[in-house]
Protein backbone atom coordinates (compact mmCIF):
# COMPACT_ATOMS: atom_id res chain seq x y z
CA UNK A 1 0.00 0.00 0.00
CA UNK A 2 1.46 3.41 -1.02
CA UNK A 3 0.46 6.15 1.14
CA UNK A 4 0.53 10.09 0.56
CA UNK A 5 -0.23 12.61 3.42
CA UNK A 6 0.36 15.91 4.30
CA UNK A 7 3.52 17.12 5.66
CA UNK A 8 3.55 16.57 9.85
CA UNK A 9 5.90 15.81 12.13
CA UNK A 10 4.78 12.68 13.86
CA UNK A 11 3.29 11.10 10.23
CA UNK A 12 5.64 8.13 10.94
CA UNK A 13 4.36 6.67 14.21
CA UNK A 14 0.64 8.20 13.57
CA UNK A 15 1.33 5.40 9.96
CA UNK A 16 3.13 3.01 12.50
CA UNK A 17 0.06 3.14 15.12
CA UNK A 18 2.33 0.89 17.66
CA UNK A 19 2.87 -2.05 15.40
CA UNK A 20 5.79 -3.87 15.19
CA UNK A 21 6.72 -3.52 11.35
CA UNK A 22 7.27 -0.36 10.30
CA UNK A 23 6.42 2.19 6.83
CA UNK A 24 9.09 2.82 4.80
CA UNK A 25 9.75 6.04 3.35
CA UNK A 26 10.41 5.69 -0.89
CA UNK A 27 11.91 8.39 -1.93
CA UNK A 28 12.18 7.78 -5.36
CA UNK A 29 7.88 7.70 -5.66
CA UNK A 30 7.41 10.23 -2.41
CA UNK A 31 5.39 7.92 -0.58
CA UNK A 32 5.20 5.45 2.60
CA UNK A 33 5.44 1.79 1.45
CA UNK A 34 2.90 -0.15 4.18
CA UNK A 35 1.83 -3.82 4.26
CA UNK A 36 -1.63 -4.61 2.10
CA UNK A 37 -2.93 -5.99 5.60
CA UNK A 38 -2.94 -2.26 7.19
CA UNK A 39 -5.35 -1.03 4.47
CA UNK A 40 -8.35 -1.06 5.99
CA UNK A 41 -7.53 0.46 9.20
CA UNK A 42 -5.32 2.78 7.15
CA UNK A 43 -8.51 4.16 5.80
CA UNK A 44 -10.63 3.92 8.75
CA UNK A 45 -8.12 6.33 10.85
CA UNK A 46 -7.51 8.27 7.60
CA UNK A 47 -11.26 9.25 7.32
CA UNK A 48 -11.46 10.00 11.25
CA UNK A 49 -8.35 12.13 10.70
CA UNK A 50 -9.07 13.96 7.82
CA UNK A 51 -13.10 13.68 7.49
CA UNK A 52 -12.44 12.78 3.30
CA UNK A 53 -9.37 11.53 1.51
CA UNK A 54 -8.79 9.99 -1.88
CA UNK A 55 -8.53 6.35 -2.69
CA UNK A 56 -6.68 4.83 -6.21
CA UNK A 57 -6.63 1.48 -6.62
CA UNK A 58 -6.83 -1.07 -9.61
CA UNK A 59 -10.31 -1.59 -11.34
CA UNK A 60 -11.71 -4.20 -13.11
CA UNK A 61 -14.40 -2.63 -15.81
CA UNK A 62 -15.85 -6.06 -16.62
CA UNK A 63 -16.22 -7.05 -12.95
CA UNK A 64 -19.79 -6.80 -11.93
CA UNK A 65 -20.89 -5.16 -9.20
CA UNK A 66 -22.71 -7.63 -6.81
CA UNK A 67 -23.92 -8.32 -2.77
CA UNK A 68 -20.53 -9.29 -1.95
CA UNK A 69 -19.41 -5.82 -2.70
CA UNK A 70 -22.09 -3.81 -1.32
CA UNK A 71 -22.39 -5.87 1.95
CA UNK A 72 -18.59 -5.81 2.21
CA UNK A 73 -16.57 -4.98 5.73
CA UNK A 74 -13.37 -3.78 4.05
CA UNK A 75 -12.74 -0.88 1.50
CA UNK A 76 -10.69 -2.71 -1.37
CA UNK A 77 -13.27 -2.62 -3.84
CA UNK A 78 -11.99 -3.37 -7.70
CA UNK A 79 -15.11 -4.32 -9.33
CA UNK A 80 -17.35 -1.69 -12.26
CA UNK A 81 -18.58 0.24 -9.14
CA UNK A 82 -15.18 1.95 -8.72
CA UNK A 83 -16.18 1.55 -4.86
CA UNK A 84 -19.31 3.76 -5.10
CA UNK A 85 -21.70 0.69 -3.80
CA UNK A 86 -18.83 -0.55 -1.74
CA UNK A 87 -20.02 -1.81 2.14
CA UNK A 88 -22.79 0.81 2.15
CA UNK A 89 -25.33 -2.46 2.85
CA UNK A 90 -28.79 -1.44 3.56
CA UNK A 91 -27.87 1.19 5.90
CA UNK A 92 -25.75 2.66 4.08
CA UNK A 93 -22.75 2.45 6.18
CA UNK A 94 -20.46 5.29 7.93
CA UNK A 95 -18.78 6.66 5.08
CA UNK A 96 -20.09 7.75 1.44
CA UNK A 97 -18.06 7.39 -1.80
CA UNK A 98 -18.29 11.04 -3.18
CA UNK A 99 -17.26 10.65 -6.68
CA UNK A 100 -15.46 8.16 -8.56
CA UNK A 101 -13.77 7.93 -12.26
CA UNK A 102 -11.31 5.53 -13.90
CA UNK A 103 -8.50 5.71 -15.64
CA UNK A 104 -5.36 4.22 -17.80
CA UNK A 105 -2.25 4.54 -16.38
CA UNK A 106 0.03 2.89 -18.98
CA UNK A 107 -1.25 -0.61 -19.09
CA UNK A 108 -3.62 -0.30 -15.66
CA UNK A 109 -6.33 0.52 -15.15
CA UNK A 110 -7.42 2.43 -11.90
CA UNK A 111 -9.83 3.39 -10.26
CA UNK A 112 -9.96 6.90 -8.14
CA UNK A 113 -12.49 7.70 -5.41
CA UNK A 114 -13.20 10.17 -3.19
CA UNK A 115 -14.50 9.10 0.55
CA UNK A 116 -16.13 11.23 3.02
CA UNK A 117 -17.07 10.20 6.52
CA UNK A 118 -20.96 10.69 7.36
CA UNK A 119 -22.49 12.32 10.30
CA UNK A 120 -24.74 10.33 11.76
Amino acid sequence: VRVRLPFAEGNYAWLRDGRRARPNWNADLTCWELPKAWFNDLVNRSLRRWGRIYVIQPYREQEICAPACMNATGHECQCSCMGANHGQGDDGGWFSTDDAFAARWGERELACRLMTIQAK
